[in-house]
């Protein structure tokens, strides 16, 4: 069942961020005094009161700017306020009532929607009358709040549920279920978009589902906050993360900017698969590879996309071959991932994308049997056995999957400390070669076997 929409909209710098942040409970929307920060339209989760909403934060609405960037931010406003069940439109009541609130006041009213106006950065009762002239708008729901200092959040929130259509019956959960037995096992397959700033992330994502959702221009670092957008397939679901592009710390000389790169980092921890977009035209730069390097030390399913390529013809010094050459040898630690030559600008090999994801995942939550892997380990151990340890033998014993996502397994062993890093990347190599794991990196653990009853006598002392 879908919850119901709020949208949050207003001017630029009128303070919906921190109101966003506020309802929410956490900084998931990015806060600076910079006007037009948030550019997208971004979703979450939020409970107001004792209803559960999906709460919309939105870039800002410019009724007459002609620049491009403004004018890609009013669209996603105004989708936010199309998709809206009841919208709260911030105003700031310490600059006053300006003419471009009146404008925005008029494009909700044609709406329909229900209209909560918030007057804004009003810190206490001494500053009540600077609302007096929002009742102009002529929007009958006004209340006085500070979304830096919460105050008036429950005269809002009450007011918000007020304008809700009333909540369906819906079956409970038994007490005490977690949420995810309840969601199921199946749930949504989530992807991060990452590469460096204005390599096409956005477009991409824009392609793959059929709509503007997010804003797109030429300005590096014009997405700023991770922007999750769901997307069914074929009967499979997919939550779509866009991030912000990554700079090198060194070029991050912007506060703003460098919290945002953060944040991208941090949608590579939330998510099953990684998409990581090359620029075909330059080829592998040393950022591309420390991020690459990033998603692995995280586990993280990797499909790696190759973009621009409508660039490259022509160029002789361009070619597949060539390109893919270059990955290996600049990206050693994820050759075992699938890579795509796409233009998210034209849309060339976009339909390739979402199968090979889901290829990845398949192979990311693969669980192997274990006297498949025993097998396995045995013919391993045939044709290359370990290193010797100080002239004594290194003995592998058997092998168990103990978890996925991504596929780890452990190695019990009379001298775990003897196998060395060659040795661990020749059982992985091996291991790829039976089992397939596409798209995934593969942990590998070495334990000591223990000896009959050393088990027993630790289990006492504890």
């Amino acid at each position: 069942m879908s919850l119901p929409v709020v949208a949050v909209v207003g001017r630029p710098n009128v303070g919906k961020s921190t109101l966003f942040n506020r309802l929410v409970g956490f900084q998931k929307a990015v806060v600076h005094d910079r006007a037009g920060v948030t550019r997208d339209r971004l979703y979450e989760e939020a409970e107001i009161l004792d209803r559960r909403v999906l709460l919309v934060d939105t870039g800002g609405i410019e009724p007459d700017s002609a620049e491009d960037l403004l004018a890609s931010m009013r669209r996603q406003s105004l989708i936010a306020v199309e998709e809206a069940t009841v919208i709260v439109f911030v105003v700031d009541g310490k600059t006053g009532l300006v003419p471009a609130d009146v404008e925005v006041a008029d494009i909700l009213r044609r709406s329909s929607k229900p209209v909560v106006v918030a007057v804004n950065k009003i810190d206490g009762p001494g500053q009540e009358d600077l609302a007096t002239d929002f009742w102009q708008l002529g929007l009958q729901e006004l209340l006085t709040i500070s979304a830096a200092h919460g105050r008036g959040m429950y005269e809002l929130a009450d007011a918000v549920l007020r304008s809700l259509p009333p909540a369906p019956e819906e079956d409970e959960l038994e007490p005490g279920t977690p949420i995810e037995d309840a969601e199921g096992e199946d749930g949504p397959v989530r992807i991060a978009v990452v590469g460096r700033p204005n390599i096409g992330k956005s477009t991409l994502i824009n392609a793959l589902l059929g709509e503007d959702r997010h804003v797109v221009d030429d300005r590096p670092g014009t997405t700023m906050d991770p922007i999750d957008s769901a997307l069914t397939v074929d009967g499979r679901d997919y939550v779509l993360v866009d991030t912000a592009g990554v700079r090198k710390k060194a070029r991050i000389d912007d506060a703003l900017e460098r919290f945002v790169s953060l944040r991208a980092i941090r949608s590579i921890e939330r998510c099953h698969v990684t998409v990581l977009m090359i620029d075909g035209t330059e080829g592998v730069t040393e950022q591309d590879a420390k991020l690459a390097e990033l998603v692995v030390d995280r586990g993280r399913a990797v499909v790696i996309l190759i973009n621009k390529w409508d660039l490259a013809r022509g160029n002789e010094d361009l070619s597949a071959k060539a390109v893919m050459h270059d990955i290996d040898q600049k990206l050693p630690h994820v050759t075992w991932a699938p890579k795509l030559f796409i233009s998210a600008k034209t849309g060339r090999g976009i339909h390739r994308v979402l199968p090979a994801i889901a290829k990845v995942y398949e192979e990311f939550d693969k669980r192997i049997p274990t006297p498949q892997l025993n097998n396995f380990l045995q013919a391993a151990i045939h044709a290359h056995t370990p290193p010797q340890r100080f002239h004594h033998p290194v003995r592998l014993y058997y092998v168990a999957q103990t978890r996925v996502r991504p596929p780890t397994f452990t190695f019990f062993s009379n001298t775990p400390e003897g196998i060395g890093p060659a040795y661990r990347r020749y059982l992985q190599n091996r291991m790829r070669e039976e089992f397939g794991f596409e798209g995934t990196p593969l942990k590998a653990h070495f334990r000591k076997r223990r000896k009959p009853g050393e088990e027993e006598e630790e289990e006492e002392k504890a």
